[in-house]
């Protein structure tokens, strides 16, 4: 274990531990690319402790009745709002985003938070008076027990709080292993809770590799498991977890496409889409890293997002005026910079080149300039391959039928949008398709916490989509109970048959 650093530690019931971990994982901070801290990797069995507190508190939490419970969510939320500021900085130093990126990553987690607040009106279950002669049948919800989230880097507030806020709302106990490259965040969040009044144990983090994922997958006590991130990953959890009899809701890549019509207004898609290609560096699982460009309007398109690429102010993520910060590792930066390359290899356009960009101040820092791609064939590299960083590839269609086709060739099914002003063509493009988020005149289209966020296909593993109304779905199990109560001297009226209503 590393001693010149800050060491990263595991919370569990309550409080900061080591537990028994003695592996670490460098954190790196990506401006500078230089090591900022250490984080504790989990063995199983610092896993299974965490387990411990949850499984020991779970019921307590679940028998603590619905206002009390809501009660202390209201309290995380007005925390979590008065603290967004220090989420946000504990996010960009980790993560690379710029700051204002990371408050809109904190305020779209709190809407979650806030959704959940809702949870009496959520858990209502229903009921039907006399069904049969003198008997009512009811039904209600009830928590699993102790979940787990995984989830990935490039949200380490946010998709946590698409899973912890709805889960611990509905009487669950909550085991989190964020992501070991920005794992300070999900530190920040279990202060607040504990200052809400959140009992011990009902909410845990441990850090760690695919040493702590397979003891989460493999834990007996563990009734559920929601993970975001790439699709290998996101089907291995799923078969694993669901091989163990959890229930599992994996969401996976996204190869996410927009459809420039030709009618539509340049300057607004063209300003959209950049926005959408490379805010955070593109470290998004909506994030548009196709456009479609239909008929004669490409060449018009590529100039106007080329333009505002080119405008794009790189630089670290808390100085101000930064439009975009570096990406998470080195190991990213290259794997990006190698896929510009394959696409240029293959025979696509580099409009608009981000290789080679050098921050001054920040020579060793993981950057990549916004980067533009023309002529992108659906073979190559650099449009198979999730890229997961800040390169718009543009595709040329003839037609809207022929764009449709191509997002539907697509083995993801995340989001897509289009641009037009035609409602004619936006509708026969959401009926049309194969996607489980789709954008009209909105590149980024992420569900509000009220509803409910998940793609289709390679996408999403499982069939419940995370937070909002599947994600109490997913959260819960129901009961129906059917009632009666005779009089003393009633005759019992019991048979042999099946029963029917009367």
């Amino acid at each position: 274990m590393s001693t010149g650093t800050t060491t990263i530690r595991h919370w569990i019931s309550g409080s900061l531990t080591d537990a028994g971990s003695t592996r670490t994982s460098p954190v790196y901070n990506p401006a500078t690319g230089q090591v900022a801290a250490e984080v504790l990797l989990a063995e199983a069995a610092d896993v299974e402790r965490a387990v411990d507190a949850a499984w020991e508190a779970f019921p307590a939490w679940s028998q603590t009745s619905i206002s009390a419970r809501t009660k202390i969510m209201f309290g995380f939320r007005e925390l979590l709002n008065a603290n967004a500021g220090r989420l946000a900085e504990a996010i960009t130093d980790e993560h690379g985003k710029v700051l204002s990126d990371a408050l809109g990553e904190v305020q779209r987690g709190l809407e979650v938070v806030e959704f959940a607040c809702g949870i009496p009106s959520l858990l209502k279950g229903d009921y039907s008076d006399q069904v049969s002669s003198g008997v009512d049948t009811f039904s209600f919800r009830e928590p699993l027990g102790v979940v787990a989230g995984i989830t990935p880097f490039n949200f380490p507030a946010m998709v946590p709080m698409w899973m912890f806020p709805v889960a611990i709302a509905c009487g669950n106990t909550f085991v989190l292993k964020p992501s070991e490259r920005d794992p300070s965040a999900s530190l920040v969040i279990a202060e607040l809770w504990r200052q809400a009044g959140l009992p011990d144990g009902v909410f845990n983090v441990v850090h760690g590799d695919k040493v702590a994922v397979d003891a989460i997958l493999d834990s007996p006590r563990v009734a559920a498991v929601s993970f975001v991130g790439s699709t290998p990953i996101a089907r291995y959890i799923h078969e694993r977890g669901s091989a163990n009899g959890k229930r599992v809701q994996a969401l996976g890549g996204a190869k996410n496409h927009a459809i420039v019509m030709p009618d539509a207004d340049i300057d607004f898609a063209a300003d959209h889409l950049s926005a959408a290609a490379f805010g955070s560096a593109g470290e998004r699982c909506m994030a548009i890293s196709a456009a479609v460009a239909v008929g004669s309007g490409a060449d018009l398109v590529v100039e106007a997002v080329s333009a505002r690429a080119r405008a794009v102010k790189v630089g670290p993520g808390r100085e101000a005026g930064s439009d975009m910060g570096p990406v998470v590792t080195r190991e990213a930066q290259q794997r990006i910079v190698g896929l510009i390359g394959s696409g240029e290899e293959q025979g696509a356009e580099v409009a608009v080149d981000g290789r080679g960009l050098v921050v001054p101040g920040h020579e060793d820092g993981f950057f990549v300039g916004p980067t533009v791609i023309d002529r992108v064939g659906t073979e190559m590299d650099v449009y198979t391959q999730e890229i997961f960083g800040p390169v718009l590839s543009v595709v040329r269609a003839d037609d809207a039928d022929e764009a449709i086709a191509l997002i539907n060739a697509n083995p993801y099914g995340n989001g897509t949008a289009i641009f037009t002003s035609s409602g004619e063509a936006a509708r026969r493009f959401q009926r049309g398709v194969n996607v489980g988020m789709i954008g009209i005149n909105v590149p980024v289209p992420v569900p509000m916490a009220f509803y409910s966020f998940g793609g289709w296909k390679d996408s999403l593993f499982g069939d419940k989509h995370v937070h909002g109304p599947e994600g109490v779905s997913f959260y819960t199990r129901a009961k129906v109970v059917t009632a009666r109560w005779p009089e003393q001297a009633q005759a019992s009226g019991a048979s042999l048959h099946f029963p029917t209503s009367s």
